[in-house]
């Protein structure tokens, strides 16, 4: 294993913060990406990276690592150092509010550009032709800020990935998954070796998450070269929900790194046979018809009902409790659906969306994720 060091840009006069990335196999095989905690305060994937360094450590003296694996243990420096009044806030970088996990910048019509020349009716040449072409224009575009050069390095570390797994969790949830519609086909084998209840699927939900930046650049390609060149879907990318916040637990994060590790020798990074694919334990449904939970008023939060249950449209799912009136409101599911994801805070305040059911039809349209 070959530990880097990646520095980021200094923020103030005597301050630096660097990413570190594990790597695993030789370049010029078949790659693997993973990363843990790019949102700094959720850390289920912070263990199950440490569960996956002692595998891959393993693995990799046994000589069984037949691609390229790179791990990054903990994706996120900057939010990890942020606190407020004792409390972690590692979901927004404190200087300019923006989400960890958006904005990351498209370098596709660049790449695009670069590569044409070299395309051929060769599909798997106009890969490799394209995959540098990426790496390029990634490694030149702009980082005047930290944050900027922390999504460059993110982005240059895993452009060229034919796997990207990124580990996140929601506040009280099941394990789930979010991948662009492409992705689906290769992505089955990932929900059941995970054990994902539910994969919400969309192709682009808005604001570039880190995910749809590594995967949309092939699609977008696939329809501006068709006709003309064959590009096929060379990446799948993916966030990783492993459950709930609180779910750091060392038997959940192990056998989580197991079923990674699995899905990678099913895919043949890893030599050796793969055990066989569980059986599906969930399906994939549209990320358009996840419908959020949504207090009206504010008050008291107590659910009724746990993540994970299936639930039917007008079920009652959590009060809001006036502590005041003593008046107490009904939150409803809208849909027919799984009840995979609730918050983890009681005082819920207006607006507030609180809870997420996840529906088999399309009614939402625009951005589909949250803040």
């Amino acid at each position: 294993m070959q530990l880097q060091k990646h520095a980021l840009l200094s923020p103030a006069p005597g301050t630096q913060r660097e990413l570190i990335s594990l790597h695993y196999g030789q370049a010029g095989c078949a790659k693997a990406y993973i990363q843990a905690s790019l949102h700094a305060d959720e850390l289920p994937g912070m263990l199950v990276a440490h569960h996956l360094r002692l595998k891959l450590n393993a693995l990799q003296a046994a000589g069984r690592i037949k691609g390229e694996i790179i791990l990054v243990p903990m994706a996120n420096p900057i939010g990890l150092s942020q606190y407020s009044l004792h409390l972690h806030q590692g979901r927004f970088e404190a200087t300019s509010g923006e989400n960890f996990n958006r904005h990351y910048p498209d370098q596709i019509l660049a790449a695009a550009l670069a590569a044409e020349p070299e395309l051929t009716a060769d599909a798997s040449h106009n890969v490799q032709v394209l995959r540098r072409a990426l790496k390029q224009a990634v490694n030149a575009s702009e980082a005047d800020t930290e944050l900027k050069s922390l999504r460059r390095t993110l982005m240059a570390l895993s452009c060229d990935a034919d796997i990207v797994l990124d580990l996140h969790c929601d506040a009280q949830a099941v394990m789930h998954l979010y991948t662009e519609t492409p992705c689906w086909p290769e992505c089955e084998a990932l929900a059941r070796y995970l054990g994902a209840r539910v994969t919400l699927l969309a192709q682009e939900s808005g604001d570039s998450p880190f995910d749809e930046a590594c995967s949309q650049v092939w699609w977008q390609w696939a329809k501006r070269f068709e006709g003309r060149f064959p590009v096929p879907q060379a990446c799948l990318a993916v966030t990783v929900e492993l459950r709930g916040a609180a779910d750091v637990e060392h038997a959940l994060a192990e056998a989580d790194a197991q079923n990674i590790i699995d899905f990678l020798t099913h895919r043949g990074l890893i030599s050796g046979e793969a055990p066989a694919m569980p059986a599906a334990v969930g399906d994939a449904r549209p990320l358009a018809g996840c419908m959020p939970i949504k207090a009206e008023g504010a008050g008291l939060l107590t659910f009724l009902r746990q993540a994970g249950e299936t639930v039917a449209a007008g079920d009652v799912l959590a009060h809001v409790i006036c502590p005041l009136s003593g008046s107490v409101a009904e939150l409803k599911s809208p849909v027919d659906g799984l009840f995979f994801a609730r918050d983890f805070v009681r005082f819920a305040s207006a607006g507030m969306k609180v809870g997420k059911v996840a529906g088999h039809e399309a009614r939402r349209t625009g951005k589909l994720l949250g803040a």
